[in-house]
């Protein structure tokens, strides 16, 4: 008699990264045992939401967002966006203009994402600002609705085909004054899951990885679903940019730079924050 399998709810965005990472653990082309998931697929200030008030088992969050959730959430080793040269971009539409941040306004792809915190950090006296989704900001920034946007994901590919221009890699900032990779994005699971569930899922995300990439660079058909008109060479370049060995294990540089974004947003009690590795 087949037991019925423990359903957990699992958030992540339509982005390539993420799909290319949870493809196989989703549709199943690994075994999950005894777990199965209800899969939602939203963007990720809607995730961050989403986290504040509990919502899912497990989620794709920003880690700008995640001293806010550390009473419910703890951090899985596998599954993160982190890296170097992956920061949010400040763009414009006009070559070469400076940005004020005493008159400019500017559009950010959501209050609590990492990316309006790595433009706070580059520009704190920043005045003006609109939060908004991230796949409108481009148009924003066009119609001349805001001075300048920060572009996130697969946008960073794709503004100057549309006459924009890059005016600070915010990423860059980061970088130069920590020494650590950014942390972007992370997935996090409810604390009140028993551990070994935690630390099964944990394993099974790192699984769906190796799987992924075991196939890449071809496409799935789960990935070129998600991605609505973006080019495959576009997919491939989210893929390349935004996955990679921090997203399989974040290992101790990983967490070290984790931990040293939430010191920078006054964080200062942060036990447990990591589901325990399985020694």
């Amino acid at each position: 008699m087949q037991m019925d399998k423990q359903i957990l709810s699992l958030g992540f965005s339509p982005c390539p990264n993420d799909t290319f990472i949870f493809d196989a653990l989703v549709n199943g082309k690994i075994d999950t045992g005894n777990l199965g998931f209800d899969v939602v697929l939203d963007d990720v200030q809607t995730l961050n939401e989403w986290a504040l008030a509990g919502k899912l088992h497990i989620t794709k969050l920003s880690y700008g967002v995640l001293p806010l959730v550390l009473q419910q959430y703890r951090v899985l080793n596998s599954g993160s966006a982190l890296g170097r040269g992956v920061g949010p971009l400040l763009i414009s539409k006009e070559a070469g203009r400076a940005f004020d941040a005493a008159k400019d306004t500017v559009a950010i792809p959501g209050e609590h994402t990492t990316a309006n915190l790595l433009f706070s950090l580059a520009y704190p006296n920043t005045v003006k600002k609109i939060y908004m989704r991230y796949d409108q900001i481009e148009q924003a920034v066009l119609t001349g609705q805001v001075a300048a946007g920060v572009i996130i994901h697969e946008n960073r590919f794709t503004y100057r085909a549309k006459g924009l221009h890059l005016v600070t890699e915010l990423g860059n900032y980061w970088e130069q004054q920590t020494g650590h990779p950014i942390p972007l994005g992370g997935i996090v699971i409810q604390k009140d899951i028993p551990l070994s569930i935690q630390q099964q899922v944990d394993g099974l995300i790192a699984q769906s990885i190796v799987y992924a990439f075991d196939h890449y660079p071809q496409l799935s058909d789960y990935v070129r679903a998600h991605a609505q008109e973006m080019e495959e060479a576009v997919m491939r370049q989210h893929i390349d940019l935004y996955v990679n060995d921090f997203s399989h294990h974040l290992g101790p540089a990983g967490r070290a730079a984790v931990l040293r974004l939430m010191a920078v947003q006054g964080a200062t009690e942060m036990p447990d924050i990591f589901v325990p590795e399985i020694n």
